[in-house]
């Protein structure tokens, strides 16, 4: 009998994307806001950096964020960005969509004040098709963006893009 009282509360945990998903909320709503920064991006390792100038638009629900932005570089050239990600029981996971406008598989887990993601991009970026992605939460009105890959010649690892924002 007590079986039939906990299998509601089951299908309803499942339904709702788990504990793990309704714990993210808060963290989640410190994300949302308008976001302008500075930072570099190197797009393609073994070249120089390119300083660019950003803004990010970030609206959260329980357990998701959706962040949509453009970056400005090289005084004419801007490129539209944006991420997508839902909280679960299992951790993050989403789609990223970068300057070159080609879909990223995103996943991984909170740890603290971060989400520390897996990239799987779209097609080969140096040389290969994964990457690491940080969304950092720097204070109360801090955003950090930084995406690591690794220099397949040397193996170390390198930034290719480092973005700090403040809170509008």
């Amino acid at each position: 009998m007590r079986s039939f009282k906990i299998l509601p509360v089951l299908i309803s945990l499942l339904w709702s994307g788990g504990p793990a998903a309704a714990d993210e909320g808060p963290f989640l709503q410190s994300l949302a806001g308008t976001w302008s920064g500075k930072g570099t991006v190197i797009m393609k390792i073994g070249r120089q950096p390119i300083n660019v100038s950003c803004s990010l638009s970030s609206t959260a629900q329980a357990a998701s964020v959706v962040m949509k932005g453009t970056c400005r570089g090289l005084l004419v050239v801007t490129r539209r960005i944006s991420a997508e990600l839902n909280a679960g029981s299992a951790g993050y996971s989403g789609i990223y969509i970068g300057p070159s406008g080609g879909q990223s598989a995103l996943s991984g887990t909170r740890r603290g004040n971060a989400i520390d993601l897996s990239v799987r991009w779209g097609k080969d970026v140096n040389g290969d098709r994964t990457a690491r992605m940080m969304i950092q939460l720097v204070g109360a009105d801090g955003l950090r963006l930084r995406t690591i890959d690794k220099d397949l010649s040397t193996g170390k690892e390198v930034a290719t893009c480092d973005i700090v924002l403040q809170r509008n």
